[in-house]
């Protein structure tokens, strides 16, 4: 009996101890099991309702892209429409105003040849006392001659190129022009061209100004040494062009086009941007926003400061755009028959401006 009593207390001993109690257990359990219920319940319901939600949301979505393309499509065949037809009525009026005017000068020379030709006939078949007796005749003719006035240029026979303006389909134009992502110019700066009051970046295109003027760059022809200028190292002479500039740090300075006869020595105002015939440009001085060519100032009410500006050349059209892209809004346009080469140009007065790209 005893060595039976001591093999049970024996296997007692040997039986292990759970680190969990079995009521820890069954708490465990039913955690799980209420944690499996609230995944199944949130596959079957919730991730169901999201999926459902969004398939119809995904639907309204696109139904609202398709509606409002289709209006601008709708806006946009409605406006080539009335463009094309201005173009026309504009074509068709200018060549009636040229027939007119041809048909009047015809006239008129059939006219003069017949005076000319009837003149020409009293001095060769008359005497002088017969030229006496047709004096008044002589005078009647002559007086007729000078009634015919000589041409003079009108711009009524000049094709108007204004009917083809129109703010929608400029707005549209910017904004694809900028938008694509072959649409804007690798432009960099050259660095012989930067104002020893200018600092330029290692991949020149962010230029940083500097109150104390720099004395380590060297002196030469390309090189602005009072203005706080700077050129783009390539030119333009024909086709479409487009880049951007991040000038939000800045509150003075001035971005645009110059031709390359612009000159870069002194401080006079055939250097300074926008106060000559060879530059046009954006111009920004605190809070007040200009466009500036040739010495006249044309104010433009901006409501905010761009972070961004848009700048668009198109030497066929003999338009400069400049655009903000954050508002799709259009600036200001100019509209001449620029002069080429043109180079992207640029000048700070505080801070930093970056051309983007």
């Amino acid at each position: 009996m005893k060595g039976v009593a001591a093999g049970i207390k024996s296997t007692q001993v040997r039986i292990p101890s759970f680190p969990i109690f079995p009521n820890k257990i069954v708490d465990q359990c039913e955690r799980l099991q209420l944690q499996s219920a609230g995944i199944t319940k949130y596959v079957a319901e919730v991730l169901s309702g999201k999926n459902q939600r969004a398939v119809s949301t995904a639907s309204a979505a696109r139904e609202v892209v398709i509606q409002r393309l289709s209006l601008v499509r709708s806006l946009c065949e409605s406006e080539e429409q009335r463009l094309l037809e201005q173009v026309h009525g504009e074509e068709e009026r200018t060549h009636q105003s040229i027939l007119t005017q041809r048909a009047h000068w015809a006239e008129a020379l059939q006219k003069l040849n017949t005076i000319r030709s009837s003149l020409v006939d009293m001095l060769t078949h008359l005497d002088d006392h017969q030229l006496i007796q047709k004096e008044q005749e002589i005078f009647e003719r002559t007086e007729e001659a000078e009634g015919i006035l000589d041409p003079q240029e009108s711009e009524k026979l000049n094709f108007n190129e204004k009917c083809t303006w129109s703010p929608l389909l400029t707005q549209l134009w910017a904004t694809a022009v900028l938008g694509s992502l072959s649409g804007t110019e690798d432009v960099r700066i050259d660095e012989r061209t930067v104002s020893p009051f200018l600092q330029l970046s290692d991949d020149r295109r962010t230029l940083t100004f500097s109150a104390k003027k720099s004395k380590a760059c060297a002196d030469g022809p390309e090189r602005f040494d009072h203005w706080p200028n700077a050129l783009a190292a390539a030119s333009f002479q024909t086709g479409l062009h487009a880049w951007m500039v991040n000038v939000q740090n800045s509150c003075a300075y001035k971005v645009g086009v110059a031709s390359g006869q612009l000159p870069r020595k002194g401080s006079g105002s055939d250097c300074r941007l926008g106060h000559n015939t060879f530059s046009w440009v954006f111009s920004r001085y605190d809070q007040e926003f200009r466009f500036l060519h040739n010495g006249q100032h044309q104010p433009l009410g901006l409501l905010r400061s761009p972070a961004q500006l848009g700048v668009l050349l198109d030497l066929e059209a003999r338009e400069l755009l400049f655009y903000e892209p954050a508002s799709g809004t259009v600036l200001y346009t100019y509209h001449t028959a620029f002069p080429t080469p043109l180079f992207p140009v640029f000048a700070v007065a505080d801070q930093t401006i970056s051309i983007i790209h």
